[in-house]
């Protein structure tokens, strides 16, 4: 198991807090490191991650430059008008800094706490900390199921042909 514990804050933060938050980026982008491992992403591509405990897992890549990454995690769940994608959140990496933020994530939610959550957000702090709780806590649930994308393959039908590995170019 991961433990985000060793980072040691500068000073103690506040529930809510900017500096807190931004601790909060850092803890998620261990948990993600985590659950990628070496895995190649490129812009386009498409992976699935198997779990016996859980659903399948899929990540997609977004957009992928030198320094930051867009990814889209997600499960999908087939519903009589077509395929949901829930939580569907879209993460930006900072590969220079070392952090994960939720950009957005689904207007719509099968979970009830979910949607709670979604309609309760008032400043842009309160929503930035509720997202990225929700991802820290998804991220620690999904590793403790035992997803992982380290051996995931590209899912049939995506396209792209990356090679670049997922992490902070050797040339920063």
């Amino acid at each position: 198991m991961l433990a985000d514990s060793y980072i040691v804050p500068q000073c103690v933060f506040g529930p809510g807090s900017f500096g807190g938050l931004m601790a909060l980026y850092e803890s998620n982008y261990l948990r993600l490191m985590h659950l990628l491992g070496s895995t190649k992403l490129s812009d386009a591509r498409v992976f699935n991650s198997c779990s016996a405990d859980d659903e399948n897992l899929f990540l997609t890549v977004e957009s992928a430059t030198r320094y930051t990454q867009v990814l889209r995690l997600t499960y999908r769940f087939d519903e009589p008008d077509g395929c949901l994608a829930d939580p569907d959140l879209c993460v930006r990496v900072y590969l220079d800094a070392r952090m994960t933020e939720v950009v957005s994530w689904a207007k719509h939610h099968r979970h009830p706490v979910l949607r709670g959550l979604h309609s309760r957000l008032s400043r842009p702090v309160s929503q930035c900390w509720r997202r990225n709780m929700v991802l820290g806590k998804w991220l620690e649930f999904l590793l403790e199921k035992g997803h992982s994308f380290k051996d995931s393959e590209m899912e049939p039908g995506s396209s792209g042909s990356g090679t670049a590995f997922f992490g902070v170019p050797d040339t920063v």
